[in-house]
């Protein structure tokens, strides 16, 4: 058994401040000291090194926006802010970094860009150093009128970067050469869909991507010799009767391989997949209540035993415990209380 610590990243509107940390105790299953571990505005999003020294965010400064890094202290949970960088491109919603801090790559939602930095291992970063603009719209007249940027992060690998636009319809495959953002592939998904994260199996072989506008899950296999990814199925991530509002948010694989976890804000749930290894086909297990209002994150602990989510307009955690064996969700706790909590990371060196 083990104290993981985990971070949250939020809007700052209402009461929230930044950056909010917490214990996750696993003998007791029990979130606790939940506290401000950072001010910042609007850390939409965070993650955190490999080494566990350095976290990066979301930053929003008025119209401006940008990426901020700060050192970690593994005894404490406090973040020390070591630099930021804003620009008049906005703020962006996602941040990702290379397992040897070399890069920071972050995608812009509304400006449908992708920019990378370079940082040092000291966890500074420098400003952009290379910028590529998507291009492109998608048939939803109301959410797909030009690019829009919503994940970047890099393959298991680090060979390649890959970006989803949710605007475009599009999973783009980058390298890095020379310090500059190249395409290397470009794969066009069903039309107003609106791709939104995607996550790797641990076997390399396949991905998978959550869908906002469908709320869809799609199952991809993956070369990593050439950066392609080819389409295997859709997979609908909400009942096929539910007509009211529902936007797909997060997802995860679980550590073993075994199952893919879907968010459904509107339809409040997370949808739990199982997956055959050999194929990477997914087959529905079962939705469990989000236990709030809007579930826009949540993540697998590092011990693949508990699930924490973040319910963003209901402003509470939830804390659930999973089942290794079937992959379901058991609620534990839901009266957690985090103001507007978007993105939800652990601390796992």
């Amino acid at each position: 058994m083990a104290i993981y610590t985990g971070y949250i990243g939020t809007y700052t509107k209402g009461d929230s401040k930044g950056v909010y940390s917490f214990t996750l105790d696993t003998e007791n299953k029990k979130v606790e000291n939940i506290k401000l571990a950072a001010e910042l505005g609007s850390p939409t999003y965070v993650t955190i090194s490999k080494d566990g020294k350095t976290l990066y965010a979301v930053d929003k400064q008025n119209d401006k926006g940008g990426i901020a890094s700060f050192n970690i202290d593994a005894d404490t949970a406090s973040l020390t802010q070591v630099s930021t960088h804003v620009s008049e491109s906005g703020s962006p919603c996602h941040v990702s970094v290379d397992s040897g801090k070399q890069y920071v790559v972050t995608a812009n939602y509304h400006n449908g860009k992708i920019e990378l930095y370079k940082t040092d291992t000291d966890g500074t970063t420098s400003s952009i150093v290379s910028m590529n603009q998507h291009s492109g719209s998608g048939p939803n007249v109301d959410r797909q009128d030009g690019p829009h940027a919503h994940f970047s992060g890099f393959t298991p690998d680090e060979k390649y970067i890959v970006a989803v636009d949710l605007g475009t319809d599009e999973i783009i495959t980058y390298e890095i050469k020379e310090e500059q953002l190249h395409v290397v592939n470009v794969l066009a998904v069903k039309p107003g869909s609106g791709p939104r994260h995607i996550e790797f199996h641990p076997n390399g072989k396949f991905a998978y991507v959550m869908t906002e506008l469908s709320n869809e899950v799609i199952a991809l296999a993956y070369n990593p010799e050439n950066g392609i990814f080819t389409e295997l199925h859709y997979s609908l991530a909400i009942p096929a009767d539910f007509t009211e509002n529902s936007q797909g948010s997060a997802i995860h694989v679980s550590p073993d391989g075994k199952f893919v976890y879907a968010g459904n804000r509107g339809h409040n749930s997370i949808a739990v997949f199982s997956v055959t290894e050999e194929t990477g086909e997914l087959t529905f297990v079962e939705h469990v209540s989000s236990a709030g209002d809007w579930p826009r994150d949540f993540e697998i602990d590092p011990s693949g035993q508990f699930i924490v989510s973040s319910n963003q307009e209901s402003s509470n955690l939830v804390l659930y415990v999973r089942d290794t064996e079937t992959g379901k969700l058991t609620l534990l706790d839901s009266d957690l209380p985090v103001p507007y909590p978007v993105c939800v990371k652990f601390l796992k060196s």
